[in-house]
């Protein structure tokens, strides 16, 4: 394994952590402005119809399967991931899981507003943050790690999972710290659900939605 000078380390890990940073704060204040114009749309499916039903339905679902999913790659990797190459369990599907939860879980934000549409168009927005983010963290893990994120790079993908590549070992430690650390990431996608009921109710309440869409 090739090794990396402190000071190159130290400059490539406030770089990360600028990065991750940043990212946080775009996609709230994407998600701020994003609410007026929400409110404007009016999707076709009509909200008391059985197909925005079965979309909202769906919507939910997504949204508690990003977070289930991203407390189970926490369980796996804790606070590893810049101490190992970390391969396990879904970290042996691909290389950012926990990326790959949140973009499954915004997928449903678009769907509980009655938009298929919005669903695609969302996902797409923090599919490409986040692989930008993927991207950053990568260099620091490359000048860490070398050949062996290398081979772990080659190998895994980035964020589209390859299920063919499955592999855990029959028991996993938890860390208890990191876990609670991710129950407040996972209030902010719980928070979709009454986020689009607002939503939905001042669109329909105040006659407020003047742009259709599909």
């Amino acid at each position: 394994m090739t090794t990396t000078s402190p000071l190159i380390k130290s400059k490539q890990s406030k770089k990360l952590t600028w990065w991750v940073k940043h990212r946080i704060n775009a996609l709230r204040v994407a998600a701020v402005l994003l609410v007026p114009f929400l409110v404007m749309l009016q999707p076709v499916v009509l909200p008391a119809s059985l197909p925005y039903a079965l979309m909202d339905t769906v919507g939910i679902l997504l949204v508690f399967a990003g977070v289930l999913g991203r407390f189970w790659c926490i369980v796996y990797i804790g606070g590893r991931k810049s101490e190992v190459v970390f391969q396990d369990g879904p970290y042996s599907i691909c290389r950012h899981p926990l990326y790959l939860f949140s973009t499954i879980a915004t997928l449903g934000l678009g769907l509980m507003l009655g938009s298929v549409i919005l669903s695609l168009l969302f996902a797409a927005i923090v599919y490409f943050i986040l692989s930008r983010t993927a991207e950053g963290e990568e260099k620091y893990l490359r000048a860490e790690f070398g050949t062996d994120y290398d081979d772990y790079a080659s190998r895994v993908p980035r964020i589209l999972p390859k299920v063919a590549l499955w592999l855990t070992h029959p028991y996993v430690t938890a860390d208890l710290v990191h876990l609670k650390g991710n129950f407040r990431d996972a209030l902010v996608f719980i928070l979709f659900i009454p986020a689009t009921r607002l939503i939905v109710w001042l669109r329909e309440t105040y006659d407020l939605g003047i742009v259709p869409i599909l």
